[in-house]
C-alpha cells in the first residue's frame, strides 16, 4: 500500500533547522526589557524649560536672562531645523519629504520629526580648573543669522563660544565649533560630548522598530563598523569617525572632525507611549592648547541605499541588510531585482508577487530533484517497513545500518533532500532583512496592507494575546494556512518514532506552521505575502510533478532494477556514517559484556 506524498529524514533535519531559525526570530522580536524609568511627558518638558532658569548660566554669565530663549528656524528642500538659543542645539529637525506613523488616522501623515520637544539634548562638558563641570547645554547663547547659517555666541567669564550651524544639501548640517578665551578657565585637554536623546515612534509596527533603533557607529578610519541594539555601549580603546542612533528608516548621524575617544553610551526601553527607547552618549573629543576649535557635521537621513553609499562613509552599513552573504544576496540581488521590476509602474504587491515567481525559477532544478528524491522514498517505503519490522527487535545502530542497505542498493542518495532546505535558509532570512528595511515600500499599500512594510491588522482583538498582541494578520493566516496544506502533503514520509521516549516528528512538523503565525502576525506584511505567494506555488509544483511529471510505475521499476545491480561504491560520507556507527556498535556492546559482569 503506497504512502502519502513526504519528507525523508534529511529533508525533516533541515526544515527543523528552519524552525529554530524561526522560533528564536520570534522570541528576539517578543521578549522585552522592562522600563525602569517613566518617562516625562514632552508637553510637560516644553512648558517647563523657559520657566527654569538655568543654574550655571545663569552663575557664568548673569548678563542674559532666560526669557530671552528663541528659536531660529532653517529650511531647505529636504530639512526644517530650528536651533534654540538654550545650549545652543538644534531643537527640531523636520524631514520634508516624509511623514510619520499616525495611530489616530492608521496612516503616515503626521510631521516626521526626529528632534522635536526636548527628546534630543547635546553638549559639550568642560571641567574648570576648581575641578567644577559645566555644560554648553546650560548656556544660553546669542543669536546671529546670515541667511542659511546661523552663530549661536555665548560668553562665561570672559572666554566665548561660538556654534556656527550651515543647512547644507543632502541631509546635512554643518556644526562648527569655535572657542577664544576658553584656555584660561578649563584645565582638562579633552572636552566631552554628551547627547541625550528619547527616539520617537514613526512607524506603525512599534516591536518591529523599536527592535531596528540602536547605536550604530564605524573606527579604523571609517572601515569597521559596529552596532549595539540592546546593551550598553563600550569602546573606550577606538576613536569613532561618526555616531549614528538608527531608527527602522531614518537615521541621526554626529560626524566629528577627529573622531569621539573613550566612549561609551547606554540605551533603556520604554514600554508604551510616543517614544521606544532612551539613549545616553557620552565621548570625548580633543582640544588643542584647551581650545576648542573643531568641524562637526550633523546627518539626518533617510536610509536609502543609494543615498548612503553617496556619502562615501559607510553609511550604507546603517541599512540592516545582514552579514556576509545574506548582505551581498539582499545589495546585489533582491534590491536590483525589486528595483527593476518596480521601475514598470507596477504595485508593490505585485512587484513582490512577480520576485517570488523569479526565485522559485532559479531554484526549480533543485526543486524538481527534492520532489523527485521524494516520490523515490514513497516507492521505497514498503522496503524500509520491512527492515523496521525485521529488526524491530535489534539494537538502533543494527537498523539504522540495514536501512542504509536499502537506500544503498535502491540508488537513493539521502542526503540530496538537505540541499533545498539548506538553500531556503539563507533566502530566508535575506527576506526577513529585506522587507522591514526597504525604504521604498514605505507606505506603500496592497489590497488590505495599508503599510508593506509593518503588519495588517484588520482583525482587531478587544483583548492581548501573548506573542500575538492585539490584532490578527491576514497575510500572516493565509501564509499559515497554505503552510499547513505544504506540511500534510509532505509530511507522509516521516518515520514514526520506534523507540520509547523519542518525539512525533510529524506534530513537530505540524507545530511548525504555528510558529510561523506568531513570528508573521507582527513582521512586515510584504514579509507574509512573500511567503504565501511561495507556499502556495510549492503545492502547485508538488501536484505538478505528481500528476503530470513524475510517473511512479517508471521509479518503482528502476529501483527494482538498481537493487538487482552491485550496489553503488560507498561515497566518503557514507563510508564514514558507516564506520562511525561500526565503532559505536562496538562499544555499546563492550559497555554490555562489562555490564554482564558486575
Amino acid at each position: 500500500m503506497q504512502q502519502n506524498n513526504g519528507l525523508d529524514k534529511n529533508q525533516l533535519i533541515s526544515f527543523a533547522l528552519f524552525s529554530l531559525l524561526i522560533i528564536g526570530a520570534m522570541f528576539y522580536f517578543q521578549n522585552k526589557q522592562a522600563n525602569e524609568q517613566a518617562l516625562q511627558t514632552p508637553a510637560a518638558q516644553t512648558q517647563a524649560a523657559p520657566a527654569v532658569k538655568p543654574t550655571l548660566a545663569a552663575n557664568l554669565n548673569d548678563s542674559v536672562k532666560t526669557n530671552s530663549i528663541q528659536q531660529i528656524e532653517l529650511k531647505n528642500k529636504e530639512l526644517t531645523v530650528a536651533i534654540s538659543t538654550l545650549g545652543g542645539q538644534l531643537s527640531t529637525v523636520q524631514l520634508n519629504e516624509y511623514k510619520a506613523y499616525n495611530q489616530a488616522t492608521d496612516a503616515n501623515d503626521k510631521a516626521l520629526l526626529l528632534f522635536d520637544k526636548n527628546n534630543s539634548s547635546y553638549g559639550f562638558q568642560f571641567k574648570d580648573k576648581t575641578g567644577k563641570t559645566f555644560s554648553t547645554k546650560d548656556l544660553v547663547f546669542s543669536p546671529t543669522q546670515n541667511g542659511t547659517a546661523v552663530t549661536m555666541q555665548a560668553n562665561v567669564n570672559g572666554a566665548i563660544i561660538q556654534f556656527i550651524y550651515t543647512l547644507l544639501d543632502r541631509y546635512t548640517v554643518d556644526f562648527q565649533v569655535k572657542t577664544q578665551g576658553l584656555s584660561q578657565l578649563v584645565s582638562d585637554s579633552k572636552a566631552d560630548f554628551v547627547w541625550d536623546f528619547t527616539a520617537r515612534q514613526q512607524e506603525k509596527g512599534r516591536s518591529q522598530e523599536q527592535t531596528h533603533t540602536e547605536f550604530n557607529y564605524t573606527f579604523d578610519n571609517y572601515s569597521s563598523f559596529d552596532y549595539d541594539g540592546r546593551t550598553t555601549m563600550e569602546e573606550p580603546k577606538e576613536t569613532l569617525n561618526w555616531l549614528a542612533i538608527k531608527q527602522q528608516f531614518f537615521s541621526m548621524v554626529i560626524e566629528p572632525q577627529n573622531g569621539f575617544k573613550n566612549s561609551h553610551g547606554n540605551q533603556d526601553m520604554i514600554e508604551e507611549g510616543d517614544f521606544l527607547k532612551k539613549f545616553n552618549f557620552n565621548g570625548q573629543v580633543d582640544m588643542a592648547g584647551n581650545e576648542l576649535n573643531q568641524n562637526f557635521k550633523w546627518y539626518f537621513m533617510p536610509l536609502d541605499l543609494p543615498l548612503l553609499k553617496s556619502y562615501d562613509k559607510n553609511f550604507d552599513e546603517l541599512l540592516p541588510l545582514g552579514w556576509s552573504f545574506i548582505g551581498t544576496l539582499n545589495r546585489w540581488f533582491f534590491i536590483p531585482m525589486y528595483n527593476l521590476i518596480s521601475s514598470w509602474g507596477i504595485a508593490a504587491g505585485w512587484v513582490i508577487f512577480l520576485m517570488t515567481i523569479i526565485v522559485k525559477i532559479i531554484l526549480s532544478p533543485v526543486m524538481f530533484k527534492q520532489h523527485k528524491l521524494s516520490a523515490m522514498m514513497r516507492v521505497i517505503r514498503p522496503e524500509i517497513d520491512e527492515v523496521n519490522a525485521k529488526f524491530k527487535d535489534a539494537d538502533a545502530m543494527k537498523k539504522q545500518q540495514e536501512t542504509m542497505a536499502v537506500y544503498r542498493k535502491a540508488g537513493v542518495n539521502q542526503m540530496a533532500g538537505c540541499l533545498p532546505g539548506l538553500l531556503q535558509v539563507p533566502i530566508f532570512y535575506a527576506l526577513f532583512r529585506f522587507f522591514p528595511n526597504m525604504i521604498d515600500l514605505r507606505g506603500k499599500s496592497f489590497w488590505f496592507a495599508k503599510d508593506l512594510t509593518a503588519y495588517d491588522d484588520v482583525i482587531k482583538l478587544p483583548f492581548h494575546i501573548p506573542l500575538l498582541g492585539e490584532h490578527l494578520s491576514i497575510f500572516a493566516i493565509g501564509c499559515t494556512i497554505v503552510l499547513l496544506i505544504y506540511t500534510v502533503m509532505t509530511a507522509g514520509n516521516i518515520q514514526q518514532p520506534t523507540q520509547e521516549g523519542m518525539p512525533n516528528m510529524k506534530v513537530i512538523m505540524y507545530i511548525f506552521p504555528i510558529t510561523f503565525l506568531f513570528f508573521l502576525n507582527s513582521s512586515a506584511s510584504g514579509l507574509s505575502w512573500y511567503y504565501f505567494v511561495s507556499n502556495a506555488i510549492n503545492i502547485l509544483i508538488i501536484l505538478v510533478i505528481k500528476y503530470w511529471i513524475l510517473d511512479e510505475k517508471k521509479i518503482h521499476a528502476q529501483i527494482q532494477a538498481n537493487k538487482q545491480k552491485e550496489p553503488k561504491k560507498e561515497g566518503r560520507f557514507q563510508k564514514r556514517m558507516r564506520e562511525m556507527m561500526e565503532k559505536a556498535q562496538e562499544q555499546q556492546k563492550v559497555q554490555q559484556q562489562q555490564q554482564k559482569k558486575k
